[in-house]
């Protein structure tokens, strides 16, 4: 691991600490500290609940979630209420005092991180919001919601050459070469759009491109399946094989005869996703268009009979 990346995480860490105030006693100016705040949240969104689910939502010492609740029965904030299942365990619940306690440092939260963006605009925002948004995927993929798919959106096909470029020299050492491809690709789509013909999708979580794939005209009834691709942490969701069905649904429902794709043997994963989809591999031929020797396929779904 780079020191220059702990480096970066550290210093990010104690700029946002100071920034919202996690080092304070009396957090925004309220009774509780940060960390009675983070408490009285998941009560309040949970209730009823009880100690041991808190501790493992929160990843919190038992002792000292013991220690925090006790100060929230003195304050006044929560009542144990014992369980008709199970009479060792204790629900834990808001009382009215409690409810006004998470209201203000609810409210106050609310003003504060509205303060922040509002010395952030436009496109501006919406960067730190993917940014953001992105770090906790990356960090814990299972955090994400369900993805949805949509068409593209002005500068996304650009993106997903450019991503796409990374990834796989990353993965594969393709180069330089797979980039310009890629970029000529997306470049005669954009000056060629034919919004009845073709398209291209994005598959989203939260917010944040998750993956992409296009479907280019040919020609004479036949269409062509493009630059399918899935962000590592977006993997094992089934983001993939809902790409190629939309592709697939499309050239249906267009009225093309045949959708056709290249790929090459080393792309397992998306080899079977094609076969689930009834594409067949018609072809084979070794290349070098990558910068390395490669063996492509051609693949082929007839869409009528």
């Amino acid at each position: 691991m780079e020191d220059a990346d702990i480096a970066a995480i550290r210093r990010f860490n104690r700029f946002y600490t100071q920034t919202i105030g996690a080092l304070d006693a009396h957090f925004l100016g309220t009774e509780a500290s940060l960390p009675e705040a983070r408490l009285l949240f998941e009560i309040a969104t949970r209730e009823p609940v009880t100690a041991t689910v808190l501790q493992d939502a929160l990843g919190m010492d038992a002792g000292y979630l013991s220690r925090l609740v006790a100060r929230f029965e003195k304050r006044g904030w929560i009542v144990r209420e014992r369980r008709e299942d199970d009479a060792r365990a204790r629900d834990l619940r808001l009382t009215e005092a409690g409810q006004a306690a998470f209201a203000v440092v609810d409210q106050r939260q609310s003003s504060a991180v509205g303060d922040l963006l509002g010395t952030v605009e436009g496109q501006a925002r919406r960067d730190l919001i993917e940014a953001l948004t992105r770090a906790r995927l990356l960090l814990d993929p299972l955090s994400g919601g369900p993805f949805v798919i949509r068409p593209f959106r002005t500068g996304e096909p650009a993106l997903i050459a450019a991503r796409q470029s990374v990834l796989y020299a990353e993965s594969h050492g393709w180069g330089r070469e797979l980039e310009t491809i890629e970029s000529e690709v997306t470049a005669a789509f954009l000056r060629d759009f034919d919004p009845a013909r073709e398209q291209c999708w994005i598959a989203e979580i939260d917010g944040v491109m998750a993956g992409a794939v296009f479907v280019t005209d040919e020609g004479e009834g036949i269409a062509r399946l493009r630059l399918l691709h899935v962000e590592p942490f977006a993997r094992r969701r089934g983001i993939g094989d809902a790409l190629v069905g939309a592709c697939v649904g499309f050239a249906r429902d267009t009225g093309y005869r045949t959708l056709v794709l290249w790929t090459h043997t080393v792309l397992e994963s998306a080899r079977r996703i094609y076969a689930a989809h009834g594409f067949v591999c018609v072809e084979t031929a070794m290349h070098e268009r990558f910068g390395v020797p490669l063996q492509g396929e051609t693949w082929r779904l007839e869409l009528t009979a």
